[in-house]
């Protein structure tokens, strides 16, 4: 017998995903901007942390439990589309994000990533973000390996109320 594995959140990712892929786009819109311009949804959309600049929050398909998804306000799609100035802003974000994802998780690692287009991966490319993922030893299980299953062992209202009090 097998024991089952719910990831419930999922299916509202891969429905919006085969729709917005029949309606000629991208496969996610852009959801950053979405929460860029409806601060009021910050609860439900699971912003950690905005500022005059941009946002923080939760990865609703993560890698691993307390993903975070680090975004300025404007859509651009490449780092050196923005002015210096916002880059550092930018930046200054994704230290913001590390400083708490340390002090809420206590992770063994973090893996920060931007996939810059398409062609590296990007899920988004038209809106620019960075990814932080944190890591413990033996995270990455035999359910990667042999099921293509990512073990998320909290649910994204509980990791986020973690973060929000952090």
């Amino acid at each position: 017998m097998h024991d089952a594995l719910w990831a419930p959140w999922r299916l509202q990712y891969l429905q919006h995903l085969d729709r917005d892929t029949r309606e000629g786009g991208a496969g996610l819109g852009d959801f950053l901007s979405h929460c860029w311009h409806a601060p009021q949804d910050d609860l439900a959309s699971h912003v950690i942390y905005r500022d005059d600049h941009g946002l923080i929050m939760l990865n609703r398909h993560p890698y691993a439990n307390g993903h975070l998804l680090v975004a300025l306000g404007e859509a651009k799609p490449r780092v050196l589309d923005y002015e210096p100035s916002q880059r550092a802003a930018f930046w200054n974000l994704i230290e913001i994000a590390w400083e708490r994802m340390q002090t809420v998780l206590d992770p063994q690692g973090i893996n920060m990533g931007i996939n810059e287009g398409a062609a590296s991966g990007a899920g988004l490319p038209g809106h620019l973000h960075a990814h932080l993922v944190p890591r413990w030893q033996g995270d990455a299980n035999f359910m990667s390996t042999v099921a293509g299953t990512r073990v998320i062992p909290s649910s994204l209202d509980d990791m986020a109320s973690l973060y929000q009090s952090g």
